[in-house]
């Protein structure tokens, strides 16, 4: 299955960005993810660990601007008791946008051990939205970087650049991001003017524990 995505208006902060938010400059799969389970209204980010995306980019790479926007910083202390006065806790910071983001994103259900698959839920959110139940905006990135439109890909939307994994890639992007230790899981591309093999990238499947007598041992699911 094959969508596109238009946005006109979004970040991806990196992983390192602090006072300057830098943006990677495409969609990371990690994202992608979060907002398809979004379109489906599934709040569960372990319900389909394992499916296989590939990402594209339609036309030419999205523009970065450079805005100043507020950035509040809050400090949490028993002297402070949630008061933030804008005067010691604001500043203003630089912020990078991509506009004119237009995506294809094919979805690979094949790997993963749910009931119903990512896939089949993404068909019938575009096709049937009235049997899915969901809430809020959807968005691409930030919270704030509402998607313009979902829906099937068409050869009328132009051809696409796919992302595809090269260990020796300039283009490093995060593919899963663990909540509990914040610690992320990075993989290097480049780019490719046809689909081939090497666009797919999977979310990692969850880790298992194996135990054998006293010790217990943790493995991937593979």
């Amino acid at each position: 299955m094959q969508i596109y995505l238009d946005c006109p208006c979004t970040s991806f902060p990196r992983s390192f960005a602090r006072d300057y938010k830098e943006t990677y400059p495409y969609p990371p799969p990690s994202t992608v993810y979060g907002m398809l389970l979004s379109l489906v209204g599934e709040v569960d980010m372990e319900a389909h660990r394992g499916v296989k995306l590939a990402i594209g980019i339609i036309g030419d790479d999205p523009p970065i601007s450079r805005i100043v926007r507020k950035q509040r910083h809050h400090k949490f202390s028993k002297t402070h008791m949630g008061t933030y006065p804008t005067s010691k806790f604001s500043k203003p910071n630089h912020h990078e946008l991509l506009t004119d983001l237009q995506v294809a994103v094919q979805i690979d259900s094949g790997e993963e051990t749910a009931m119903v698959k990512l896939v089949d839920r993404v068909a019938i959110a575009l096709s049937t939205p009235a049997l899915i139940t969901r809430f809020g905006g959807l968005s691409l990135g930030e919270s704030w970087a509402m998607v313009n439109g979902v829906r099937a890909y068409r050869d009328s939307d132009g051809s696409v650049r796919w992302l595809s994994k090269d260990n020796r890639g300039l283009i490093s992007l995060p593919i899963w991001i663990d909540r509990t230790t914040t610690q992320g899981t990075f993989q290097r591309f480049d780019w490719s003017d046809q689909f081939q093999p090497e666009c797919w990238v999977e979310i990692p499947k969850p880790l298992v524990v194996e135990k054998t007598g006293k010790k217990a041992r943790r493995s991937t699911q593979r």
